[in-house]
């Protein structure tokens, strides 16, 4: 398992400094079903918005 996430959403609940993922855990899906072609048909599930 990945140790390090990075992430360029700075206005997610979960963005840390040096664009690290703080989350405990990552949820990811594919908008086509099971299985996915392209990152353009993955979404992060994880997302919250800071307020």
């Amino acid at each position: 398992m990945a140790k390090d996430v990075l992430c360029e959403v700075n206005n997610c609940t979960y963005w840390a400094k040096g664009n690290k993922c703080s989350a405990e855990s990552i949820y990811v899906v594919s908008h086509t079903g099971t299985t996915a072609d392209s990152t353009k048909e993955t979404d992060c599930h994880t997302f919250e918005p800071t307020d």
